[in-house]
């Protein structure tokens, strides 16, 4: 794809509907987010919010390099959260007062939309597999995505 401003239409987008499946998730299908999971929902629409910006923004190079920048360091934190979530969180019994809950209590999202950004489980608990591989690897997944997609607006976009 050569548009950078449809790639940024596509990451927002993808970080729409990633956070759609996150609330049918656990409203539908009862599975309750632990704080990782939240910053993850966080970083979502933290990237929802700057490919929108980008996309509103474009062609204006320094605002589109600002959202590539931004949006590949959101990107790599939400990996980031994902990798530690499975690797570390999912085999502690508790997930009070880590990094994740600290951010949220910084924050204070979960005021602004409880039923998005509250956190219901602890990390053990809400280990949850989807086609057979857990849902924190999907989640991983999706953010390599949308850094590599970050990637190709920077490459395809205007020189001006």
């Amino acid at each position: 794809m050569k548009n950078p401003r449809a790639l940024l239409g596509g990451i927002a987008v993808l970080s729409a509907a990633a956070l759609a499946i996150a609330w049918v998730s656990q409203h539908v299908y009862g599975m309750q987010p632990c704080p990782w999971c939240i910053l993850q929902r966080v970083f979502l629409s933290a990237l929802l919010i700057v490919a929108l910006g980008g996309w509103m923004l474009f062609p204006r190079r320094f605002a589109l390099v600002a959202s590539c920048l931004l949006g590949a360091g959101l990107s790599v934190a939400g990996a980031a959260s994902a990798a530690w979530q499975h690797f570390v969180a999912t085999s502690q019994v508790s997930c009070n007062l880590t990094f994740a809950d600290k951010i949220m209590a910084f924050l204070r999202w979960e005021e602004v939309w409880p039923g998005m950004f509250s956190a219901t489980a602890s990390c053990a608990d809400a280990a949850v597999r989807l086609a057979g591989l857990p849902y924190e690897f999907w989640s991983f997944a999706l953010f390599v995505t949308l850094l590599l997609g970050w990637f190709q607006v920077l490459a395809t976009s205007p020189e001006k």
